[in-house]
């Protein structure tokens, strides 16, 4: 195992991430208990000591689950995560009450790396007119937690916004894999945090699994390396590539994907990538790219819709299901789409969107089609 410096700490390159433990009756809430506590623990007694769990995973159960896999010694060997879920938050005792709530759900006595969870610009915000700032101080003062940080979901600008605008953070975490350079913090945030001193901890490093399973016509690019490395080596490799990342976050679902991560996070040390095969993975992106069948840059001018349908979400979720030929992962995030209310299908063909599209996209007969192929 590998491993990097994460203030005055040092963490294995590869986290474990309990957001996508094994399920039983394909039902998000009934953990397999035995398998999950299992592969947590065989991550752990092989160099793991970074385990990322939320108070939503799993409908609420993934906290739970971690307490009693980190019994029997193990949370001495761990740098637990957790996050506080803002977004539930109506005032500032709320704080404090999340985190006393986890606590007990942990059967611990501290977190190590606490994050307020999935910032955006509204919730920043939020938190700020709620005083998180004194709540982290507090918390520390308490010794309920040990690292203030804070995840991100939203557009570069905000992502610098929220980092200057507080003093007291110890770290970040973002989404980046070699799809997503440019998307929400991308490599930009990468570099600014790191340029602040903060270490950063990356999620979606397989960009929710396609990575891991590349069409053939993908992995040919590859190929040209010489390399017998699997899709999912190329995708981990090229994160730890960089020194400035910290942690790289697996939401491991089988037994053998954990073995597989854990032997590959043997090799995960800065600049580990020739030129060549850098400049293979930049091909690769741009091929899978050429897939896309609808032409949006996500510009946003379209954005809001009147009646709550996130126009470019879905419009890169169809472009993603014909790039990496995987159709049954997209019908499954559409699902959480249409759960949000934000899906092709809410979409009224009201025409608001026409005029304001730069690519002139006829939006709403692409809603009925993204509705029609995913629903």
């Amino acid at each position: 195992m590998q491993y990097r410096t994460f203030k005055n700490v040092r963490c294995s390159i590869l986290g474990f991430g309990a957001m996508r433990l094994p399920t039983l009756n394909n039902d998000d809430s009934q953990i397999d208990e035995d398998k999950a506590i299992e592969m947590i623990r065989y991550a752990i007694d092989h160099g793991v000591n970074y385990v990322d769990t939320a108070y939503p995973y799993h409908r609420g159960r993934s906290e739970i689950l971690v307490g009693k896999a980190l019994k029997d010694g193990y949370r001495e060997k761990t740098f637990l995560a957790t996050k506080s879920p803002v977004w539930q938050v109506e005032s500032h005792e709320d704080f404090y009450k999340f985190l006393d709530e986890q606590l007990e759900k942990l059967q611990t006595d501290h977190i190590d790396m606490y994050l307020m969870h999935a910032l955006s610009k509204e919730r920043w915000e939020k938190i700020k007119s709620l005083r998180f700032d004194k709540f982290f101080e507090r918390a520390k003062a308490e010794g309920k937690l040990r690292f203030a940080g804070f995840s991100f979901h939203d557009k570069y600008p905000i992502f610098k916004k929220i980092i200057d605008e507080y003093d007291g953070w110890d770290f970040c975490q973002i989404q980046l894999n070699y799809m997503d350079i440019n998307y929400q913090a991308g490599l930009r945030g990468l570099k600014y945090a790191a340029s602040k001193g903060l270490p950063v901890v990356i999620m979606e490093p397989l960009k929710g699994g396609k990575l891991a399973r590349l069409p053939d016509r993908a992995m040919s690019v590859l190929r040209k390396s010489g390399k017998n490395w699997s899709a999912v080596e190329w995708s981990l490799r090229w994160l730890a590539n960089f020194p400035e990342v910290s942690v790289i976050l697996s939401g491991m679902s089988t037994f053998e994907q954990v073995k597989e991560n854990v032997e590959i996070a043997e090799q995960l040390v800065p600049n580990n990538l020739t030129e060549e095969e850098l400049r293979l993975i930049d091909e690769l992106r741009k091929t899978l790219e050429s897939y896309a069948v609808i032409n949006c840059t996500e510009c946003g001018y379209c954005m809001p819709c009147p009646h709550g349908v996130d126009i470019p979400a879905n419009f890169r979720l169809y472009n993603e299901a014909i790039m990496f030929e995987n159709f049954e992962m997209a019908k499954g995030e559409y699902r959480w789409f249409s759960s949000q209310k934000i899906s092709a299908a809410f979409c009224t063909e009201c025409g608001e969107c026409l005029s304001k599209c730069p690519q002139k996209l006829q939006i709403p007969t692409l809603m009925k089609k993204i509705n029609g192929e995913l629903s």
